[in-house]
């Protein structure tokens, strides 16, 4: 909302800096980082007092990984609110609020973060991993998915670069049209983004911190595609008003950062399914908007990892019997094999800042 300020810089000249995208993303992160900062242990306590603890998996329990995260049971849970929070928040007060983009992006953050409360509550009543269906969770997604591809056919102007997806590293031929097929590709990208977020956060720091460099790479992207002359030059889709995806992946960055003061090792509070679903989707509808689909492969490298990890060990489990790592996610076998939590994930971290160079590299490698 501070974006209008601008109109009065005729009578106050400096109140021209809240027309400039840059200025606002950095306030906007900035912003996010000290809410979490100054309403973090008051969230802490609140979650505590309602005694919102963090059941262990039941594998876990006749397994060794048992012992080494026994001293996290009871840890608070559904922390995920204090980065929808903040996020929301930052996002509204330093972006334009009317952006069909930010709109949309909040639309699925808000939407995605209800469904992962409502998992997380599920499981604090249960006193079990299990949590409200997997289906359940799917449909959600997928409804997300289409409200917000439905949201982009309706206007001409987005209709055109909903259908098209950027393909990285190549010049010629960059645009592919999807046709029909978008549609599921949507919900692909949406649901494969959601869960793959989901399936990473299973050590202390480590989805937050990975979702750190991946909104960074959609931030610089959506500063790009939002100014005709750099999308122009550097062969990206001009996305007109794109550039406001800036602010919200701003947000975004700086509340995973200042979350990140209270959920590194040791955690005092978790995000659960209520931040991780949230924000992958969030990443998901993002990626969409500005045509880069494609691109959330490289930058979410560690996500992707992750989430294969998962499907190559149910789909080895189910044909041959045998599992190929010693468990699933990738960074619970890292775990067994002797490698501790903190170096799991501070490796897991170098990884996701390479994956987002790479993808960054995008720009002027094609």
């Amino acid at each position: 909302m501070l974006y209008y300020l601008h109109y009065w810089s005729h009578s106050f000249g400096p109140l021209n800096v809240f027309r400039y995208i840059s200025f606002r993303a950095t306030a906007a992160a900035i912003t996010s980082l000290a809410f979490c900062w100054i309403f973090g242990p008051w969230c802490i306590r609140i979650l505590r007092r309602l005694k919102a603890g963090q059941p262990l998996r039941g594998k876990e329990e006749v397994h060794r990984l048992a012992e080494l995260h026994s001293q996290k049971k009871g840890t608070p849970t559904m922390g995920g609110v204090l980065i929808l929070a903040s996020v929301t928040a930052s996002s509204l007060l330093w972006g334009i609020p009317t952006n069909r983009y930010v709109l949309l992006s909040l639309f699925g953050l808000l939407s995605l973060g209800l469904v992962g409360m409502a998992d997380d509550l599920a499981k604090i009543r249960q006193k079990a991993a299990r949590g409200i269906p997997g289906r359940v969770k799917l449909l959600a997604q997928g409804f997300v998915a289409v409200v917000v591809g439905l949201a982009l056919a309706w206007e001409p102007e987005t209709s055109r670069n909903l259908y098209r997806v950027v393909v990285p590293f190549v010049k010629e031929s960059t645009l592919w049209d999807l046709g029909w097929v978008i549609w599921p590709f949507l919900m692909l990208v949406v649901m494969g983004a959601s869960n793959a977020v989901n399936l990473t956060d299973g050590l202390d720091g480590l989805a937050v911190g990975c979702s750190i460099t991946v909104a960074f790479v959609y931030a610089v992207f959506a500063y790009v595609a939002g100014r005709p002359d750099f999308a122009g030059y550097l062969f990206v889709p001009y996305v007109r008003g794109g550039g406001e995806l800036a602010v919200f992946c701003a947000a975004l960055l700086g509340a995973c950062m200042g979350f990140l003061w209270y959920n590194c090792y040791p955690a005092q509070v978790f995000m659960g399914d209520t931040g991780s679903l949230a924000i992958g989707g969030a990443i998901g509808i993002v990626s969409i908007c500005l045509c880069q689909e494609l691109l959330l492969v490289i930058a979410g490298g560690i996500f992707v990892l992750e989430a294969l990890s998962v499907l190559l060990q149910v789909g080895s489990f189910k044909m041959t019997g045998r599992r190929i790592f010693a468990m699933a996610p990738l960074h619970h076998h890292f775990e067994l094999v002797g490698w501790s939590e903190t170096t799991v994930v501070v490796r897991f971290w170098i990884l996701s800042l390479l994956f987002s160079m790479i993808a960054l590299s995008s720009l002027k490698i094609r």
